[in-house]
């Protein structure tokens, strides 16, 4: 059950209620790919940094462990011993990223896997039996992800079979969770929004699946190519044609600023990869701006990495010995820096909510943008460098 608790312009404070606990939104999922986030962070470590919900990806954890091997287990809440919200992206978005591998046809996706090339096959019925093994407590429909720069033609198509396959998604879930041995047969299913850039294909695409009563509403296919200004306007578009008494997701994004101008436009839920992956290679956000804490001039600096900070790293270390872990290839670098950005986001999306609350977002927004200078001087010099390390993983 989705309830508003107070709106601020377009801003929404709500509380989403599912069978592993209520979600106060809006909020960021934090990204646990094979039910685990990378860098030598804890499902305990998640409960002490305020995190509400996980989102694991079901391609990954059909690939390995298996989701055989998952369900065997009870499911993934208790595999990754997670008493919080999971929710599970469908495979979808591995029919854009893996398109060197791929073959869509009506029936599904064929395609090679990534780690050792076997053939594998997935369609909607697949993706949700996969995601009623895993047992979290959303799935999301299997969809395919067309390019930005895709043409009007081929765009209308995909999004025609995206929602064919969106009516075989419910079908199956249905089924699925009227089964005796069902992990969660309270598993919930979001449809996703598609159309690239064009507003004619986005709003008659949100109409359709409105239409279908679903638990929650994405909007996918962005943040794959086209502008950030590209990417408001698509949401200006497309939210007002989506469900307010549903929670609206924005699959995939992104940085503060896009968090910020996204809930400023009706977005509830969130994920990325960012704060994780830039924490991994010593890329840290704070409220004055980027930090590369590789830098020279951090080596002697025996602050934290943000004052008044109150995760792990900033409580008890100093940039000084966070650096040289990271220069020596210790693994308690990367986690002391991926726990102080995933904290950094998740303490950003409490003080969002505290805003909405009091009728102040546009005001916080105005502060909080500017005082975290999205690009300043020492991110634009490294940012050869992070690109580098993020295609290394």
């Amino acid at each position: 059950m989705y309830k508003i608790l107070k709106k601020d312009g377009n801003a929404k404070r709500a509380e989403f209620t599912t069978v592993h606990g209520t979600v106060q939104t809006p909020v960021f999922m934090n990204v646990a790919t094979v039910a685990a986030i990378k860098g030598g962070v804890s499902t305990e470590d998640l409960e002490g940094i305020d995190t509400q919900v996980v989102l694991s990806n079901t391609y990954h954890l059909h690939l390995r462990p298996g989701d055989e091997l998952v369900y065997r287990m009870g499911g993934l809440h208790k595999f990754m011993s997670c008493n919080k919200p999971i929710l599970t992206d469908s495979g979808g978005f591995q029919v854009f990223s893996l398109a060197k591998t791929r073959k869509i046809k009506e029936e599904g996706v064929y395609f090679h896997s990534h780690i050792d090339g076997h053939k594998l096959f997935m369609g909607p019925e697949e993706s949700m039996r996969i995601q009623s093994h895993l047992g979290s407590t959303i799935a999301m429909a299997f969809d395919e992800c067309p390019s930005a720069k895709a043409e009007h033609e081929y765009v209308q198509m995909s999004v025609d079979r995206t929602t064919r396959w969106l009516l075989r998604c419910k079908k199956e879930m249905d089924r699925l969770n009227g089964l005796e041995y069902t992990v969660n047969p309270h598993q919930m299913l979001f449809g996703i929004n598609q159309g690239a850039i064009f507003d004619d294909i986005r709003i008659e695409h949100a109409k359709r699946i409105s239409e279908l009563d679903l638990d929650g509403y994405a909007v996918g296919g962005l943040a794959v190519g086209e502008s950030h200004e590209e990417m408001y306007h698509v949401l200006d578009t497309v939210v007002p044609f989506l469900p307010e008494n549903k929670p609206t997701y924005l699959m995939g994004v992104g940085t503060p600023a896009n968090i910020l101008e996204s809930v400023d436009r009706g977005v509830d839920f969130f994920d990325c990869v960012y704060p994780s992956r830039n924490g991994r290679h010593g890329h840290l956000y704070t409220n004055r701006g980027h930090i590369n804490i590789l830098n020279a001039k951090y080596e002697m600096d025996d602050t934290p990495i943000e004052e008044g900070c109150g995760c792990p790293a900033c409580r008890r270390y100093t940039k000084a010995y966070i650096r040289h872990l990271l220069k020596a290839g210790e693994m308690l670098g990367m986690r002391l820096c991926v726990l102080h950005n995933l904290y950094f986001y998740n303490h950003m999306m409490t003080e969002i909510r505290e805003a909405i609350e009091k009728g102040e977002y546009k005001a916080y927004k105005k502060k909080k943008l500017e005082g975290m200078l999205e690009f300043d001087s020492e991110t634009i010099a490294d940012g050869y460098n992070i690109a580098r390390n993020w295609r290394k993983g």
